[in-house]
């Protein structure tokens, strides 16, 4: 499967809107003094594990050209 420059694009908008989210679920944690609730935890590696899922597919099509 080859992405074409808007499919990258997509890709690439998608990880960034991730990582905005992950970055400000960990804001977040950090603010306060208590644990994350289990719900919170599996939200964030859900981002990150989609995050992960697009650069993987990303790496795989630049190596192919």
């Amino acid at each position: 499967m080859e992405l074409d420059l808007d499919e990258s694009s997509l890709a690439i908008g998608r990880i960034e809107r991730a990582l905005s989210r992950i970055e400000k679920a960990l804001a977040d944690r950090a603010k306060r003094p208590v644990a994350a609730p289990a719900a919170d935890q599996s939200a964030l590696k859900a981002e990150v594990a989609a995050v992960i899922g697009e650069l993987d597919l990303l790496i795989a099509e630049a190596k192919r050209g």
